[in-house]
């Protein structure tokens, strides 16, 4: 029973630390014009991409060696800086919204940017046999709540911001992108 109890806090623990990932994404994200019907939707795609990504990762774990997930982390990176500079330069133009939209294949690219380190966090627990099921919904739960709020953070404050919010929140991608590629 403490086992199983230990084993649950430190997979929340985990699924809170990579659902962080994808608030503060999400507040960046959330910074563009967004219907709450969108916000609904993106979430759950984050969700379902934290669930699937690390069962992927838990599948292959034991195969892998530990470098592919410091090139999943570098993917994720570069993803998140070509949405960042994508959404400054589209900020400054006043005639076009954003190129890459959370909507379709840019609502992907988004949730793929996001889910890349729970693939690596997966690579991991398949390498030292976790429970699967409760990760996988711990982390897709946590992930899809975390990402409802920091889009909807980023919706106030782009009504606080007017027109610097979406470069505000392009810089907000591009500073996690960096920190992903040189800090992690």
């Amino acid at each position: 029973m403490t086992t199983l109890v230990g084993e649950f806090m430190t997979l929340m623990l985990m699924a809170i630390a990579l659902g962080m990932d994808a608030f503060s994404v999400g507040l960046g994200m959330g910074m563009i014009k967004l219907r709450l019907k969108q916000i609904f939707y993106i979430g759950v795609t984050i969700g379902i991409f934290h669930i699937f990504m690390p069962l992927g990762g838990m599948a292959i774990g034991k195969v892998l060696s530990k470098e592919f997930g410091s090139i999943a982390t570098i993917i994720g990176g570069l993803l998140l800086l070509m949405l960042g500079l994508q959404m400054m330069f589209s900020s400054f133009k006043k005639d076009d919204g954003p190129m890459i939209t959370p909507v379709g294949a840019g609502l992907f690219i988004f949730a793929l940017s996001v889910s890349l380190d729970s693939f690596s966090v997966g690579l991991s627990l398949g390498i030292y046999g976790a429970k699967t099921m409760l990760a996988i919904l711990l982390f897709g739960a946590v992930s899809m709540l975390l990402t409802w709020l920091g889009l909807i953070f980023g919706r106030k404050l782009q009504g606080w911001l007017g027109s610097y919010s979406e470069a505000l929140g392009g810089s907000i991608l591009l500073g996690f992108g960096i920190k992903l590629l040189f800090f992690t």
